[in-house]
């Protein structure tokens, strides 16, 4: 998995998967959010997300107030967002 980001902009490559990859995700989207209020979160080809990446995200969406979109570049990702009613709160669509 890579990521980079450019002001609110965070662009994940790759498959989300392991620990160090949530570490990763969520330093740099502190990062950003301790900037920005809004973040754009770009998944291009992740066939799947860990669980506490979902956590993260949502507590960032719901606790901290942060405006979330998501654009997701694997279908079955964007269906398990919406199996798991997360596609509205993390306003994901396809990319």
């Amino acid at each position: 998995m890579e990521i980079s980001s450019t002001q609110n902009q965070i662009t994940i490559t790759g498959n989300i998967k392991t620990v160090s990859d949530y570490q990763e995700i969520k330093t740099r989207i502190d990062s950003v959010i301790n900037q920005h209020k809004s973040i754009s979160l770009d998944i291009i080809d992740s066939i799947s997300i860990t669980s506490s990446v979902i956590g993260y995200l949502t507590k960032i969406v719901m606790k901290d107030k942060i405006a979330l979109s998501t654009k997701v570049g694997n279908s079955q990702l964007l269906e398990l967002l919406d199996d798991l009613n997360l596609k509205a709160t993390f306003k994901a669509k396809q990319a």
